[in-house]
């Protein structure tokens, strides 16, 4: 471990609100989903950008993990359950106790805040700016009220790095190994070939931001006659049903589906001349990593969850609009039909397994219609396939 000093020393005032950064260890701690977990990078990666020499780890939920396989800024991943039993729950706080210089919590959350306040020795987090998070204010040596409407997720939890003078870097960090890279080429051999191959990511991990089973069907088969090979992947779930209707419509397609771990699906991105996806952790790799990407956005608000696109020069406002369907970048956000759009509930009968009319009503004629204009631009600027 890195030596520690008092805590006065570390923190003492600068300039304004930033402080000195002589610390060595920081803790980021973000226990969500997969997605959360790929946003939170940004953070790190403007840490170790500014200072190198700081060790910086992450506490995740179990089962996230994988999306930092490979990255080199973090040196250990901790994992809790969402549920933890109380004596596994306390063998993880007795390890963290005040093991770190700094934890940064990117959640609002009881918890999350609260394994903030166990690990560091000065603690920051986001936190709602309402009459019931007193308690946990006063965890915290500072707090960022959290905006859950008009702040992107990647600019808000960047606001984190204001009170230590850190600058900020937006592009999310996708990354893999060797060896994930190998078990790509295992399954895909035609990736070492050198023909464009597109990827179509259908199954989402919640069924209230699928597309139709028609549209993927007709988009696939679009893209190969097109000339392009077509890869399929999707969570391997409870949508099985789903994902198999896809691929009887599209024989000619490379099926994935549930084949590939995130890093190595990084390493596909990394090489694709083109993504299309609905709202998902992978279209957030997707936009991180460069590819031309399509993404299909429903009831969810793109201020706030729209894929960050790499090299997007602000740091301080979204990319996105509420309303309607945009580009910025390498993404090619389109919103799904409807005066509702976004209703930002999870699917029109407000549960994460019912469907969502207004993606249900996403012609392909519009799918294709993106497609088309990102093959083109890219095919005129000659561009050969990323190597990441």
């Amino acid at each position: 471990m890195p030596r520690r000093v008092p805590r006065s020393a570390i923190f003492s005032n600068v300039t304004g609100d930033a402080m000195k950064r002589d610390f060595h260890s920081v803790l980021v701690v973000c226990t969500r989903r997969i997605g959360d977990v790929l946003l939170a990078t940004p953070v790190i990666r403007s840490l170790k950008a500014a200072l190198p020499h700081v060790m910086i780890d992450m506490l995740v939920f179990e089962g996230t993990q994988d999306i930092l396989s490979g990255n080199t800024d973090i040196r250990r991943v901790w994992t809790i359950v969402e549920r933890p039993g109380l004596r596994p729950h306390l063998a993880l706080l007795g390890a963290l106790w005040r093991r770190y210089d700094v934890a940064l919590s990117v959640l609002a959350g009881d918890r999350p805040t609260f394994h903030a306040w166990v690990a560091g020795r000065y603690r920051i987090g986001t936190l709602l700016p309402d009459k019931k998070s007193w308690w946990k204010r006063r965890l915290l040596n500072r707090w960022i009220p959290f905006d859950n409407l008009l702040t992107h997720t990647v600019a808000m939890n960047l606001q984190l790095l204001a009170p230590l003078g850190i600058a900020p870097c937006g592009t999310p960090v996708v990354s893999w190994t060797d060896e994930d890279a190998r078990a790509v080429c295992a399954l895909f051999p035609d990736i070492r070939s050198g023909q464009s191959y597109v990827v179509l990511h259908v199954s989402p991990k919640f069924a209230y931001k699928t597309w139709t089973v028609a549209g993927w069907v007709a988009l696939g088969q679009w893209l190969i006659d097109r000339g392009l090979i077509v890869v399929v992947t999707g969570v391997d779930s409870a949508e099985q049903a789903y994902c198999d209707q896809i691929i009887q419509g599209l024989p000619k397609a490379v099926n994935l589906i549930g084949q590939v771990t995130l890093p190595s699906l990084g390493y596909l991105l990394g090489r694709a001349a083109l993504y299309v996806g609905t709202d998902t952790a992978v279209s957030h790799m997707a936009a991180a990593v460069g590819v031309p990407s399509v993404v299909l956005f429903g009831p969810s608000n793109p201020v706030k969850w729209g894929p960050w696109p790499k090299d997007f020069l602000s740091t301080a406002r979204s990319p996105w609009h509420k309303q309607g369907s945009q580009r910025q970048g390498n993404v090619w956000l389109l919103q799904g039909e409807g005066e509702c759009v976004p209703c930002l509930a999870e699917g029109c009968e407000r549960h994460v397994n019912s469907l969502s009319e207004c993606l249900q009503r996403l012609s392909v004629h519009r799918v294709i219609q993106a497609a088309d204009a990102m093959l083109r631009e890219r095919e005129n600027s000659g561009a050969a396939p990323t190597s990441v």
